[in-house]
């Protein structure tokens, strides 16, 4: 009984500090995944005050938030615009992924860490955060500007490679021998080639069948479906984060619509706990020794991904100042990151892969909006490009048009 008491002061603590640093986070318009961070950094190994009897219950809860991350993310996309991104911009995929996870996978090697490790660090330096650059879209007004479909772009081939991704990191982690990986990986592309298939041609029928007028219903349905094939997911080690985004990806219309307005808070409640568990995992003293590489890793990143957005913005035909916005948009990273390294962490292969993984979280999720904001106009002032210097603009091209879309907006 005594025990039960502890638990639940405990455990509505942390939800009412989480509440509290998410109102904090909000009234500043910043992420509040970094205060979600050294939350749990404060209450976990070496902190000021380490939790006890809810930890196990904190561990259960941060699972569920890895799926209700990927299952929110699985319904934003159908299967159709997964394919046409596939089709369309895989030459951006391509150079992202060449561009944002050869840095990590060579530190990781420079730091004699192996190549399991350097695998690890490759994603966790690879993979934007498409919730914060979410949001950072919205409060510049940018929703609407010619590079945004650039960016979304490449958000929506990194979270198709994580599919693919997520699977070769669990069985490199479980220690599995070259011939079990395989048939892990091409499970993994057999299952997402056939969800894929099934939402094209069947996708309404799937819809049809979770569809409930009752929310209530609805809910209970289709986390437990998402439960259930994370679950099976897992024991066929692809990944139960693999197994609830392609449960989002099979659903469509209002369906999709109905879940994500009913699981929107469950994913928030949910993966604050997940920050925090990975905080709680973390011990504060282990992090200012690798703070010098999470800051050289972090600098080379964050110009590399300004390279691969601005590739990519120019490739669409964007005009030069909408190139760099969209590099700049891209540089912060967030939940996959920590989803990745948070695999690592509890396999145990390098104990520094997570203080590294965390700091340069911190670092890159704090960066991310400034980044965003004030790329541009820095890039604009070095360059020469500002319009009080540069020739007239010719009257519709890409550069008239992309200044069209920067007014009132940054």
């Amino acid at each position: 009984m005594q025990s039960s008491a502890v638990f639940l002061i405990e455990f509505g603590c942390l939800i009412l500090g989480l509440g509290l640093l998410g109102r904090f986070a909000g009234r500043f318009r910043f992420s509040p995944i970094p205060l979600y961070l050294l939350a749990g950094l404060a209450f976990g190994e070496g902190g000021l005050l380490p939790l006890g009897a809810s930890e196990d219950f904190v561990a259960v809860g941060a699972e569920i938030g890895v799926i209700l991350l990927l299952l929110m993310l699985g319904l934003e996309y159908t299967a159709t615009d997964l394919v046409s991104h596939l089709r369309t911009h895989y030459p951006a995929g391509i150079i992202d992924a060449v561009l944002n996870a050869l840095p990590g996978a060579i530190l990781a090697l420079l730091l004699g860490w192996g190549p399991v490790a350097a695998v690890v660090l490759a994603g966790v330096t690879w993979v934007s955060s498409s919730g914060v650059i979410a949001k950072i879209l919205g409060d510049l007004g940018r929703l609407g500007n010619r590079e945004t479909p650039a960016i979304l772009s490449i958000l929506v081939l990194e979270d198709l490679s994580m599919a693919v991704y997520l699977p070769i990191v669990t069985a490199l982690l479980a220690g599995v021998g070259l011939a079990a990986g395989g048939v892990t990986l091409a499970i993994a592309l057999g299952v997402l080639t056939l969800v894929l298939v099934l939402a094209v041609r069947f996708g309404r029928l799937v819809s049809r069948f979770v569809s409930s007028d009752d929310p209530e219903k609805l809910l209970l349905v289709v986390l437990g479906v998402t439960l259930v094939v994370a679950g099976v997911a897992q024991q066929l080690q692809v990944s139960a984060a693999v197994g609830a985004f392609l449960v989002g990806i099979a659903l469509s219309g209002e369906v999709a619509e109905g879940a994500t307005s009913l699981l929107a808070p469950l994913r928030d409640l949910f993966a604050a706990v997940f920050f925090v568990f990975f905080g709680l995992h973390t011990d504060p003293a282990s992090i200012p020794p690798v703070l010098l590489p999470a800051l050289a890793l972090a600098a080379v990143t964050t110009a590399t991904k300004i390279a691969t957005g601005y590739w990519a913005a120019r490739r669409a035909g964007i005009g030069p100042r909408g190139r760099w916005r969209a590099g700049g948009t891209l540089v912060a990273r967030g939940e996959f990151s920590i989803v990745i390294a948070g695999l690592a962490v509890t396999s145990g292969i390098e104990p520094s892969l997570g203080p590294l993984a965390t700091a340069y979280v911190l670092i890159l999720v704090l960066l991310g909006p400034l980044t965003a904001r004030w790329t541009e106009p820095l890039a604009t002032r070095l360059t020469g490009r500002s319009r009080r210097r540069s020739a007239p603009v010719v009257p519709g091209s890409h550069e008239a048009l992309d200044d069209q879309d920067t007014v009132g907006r940054t």
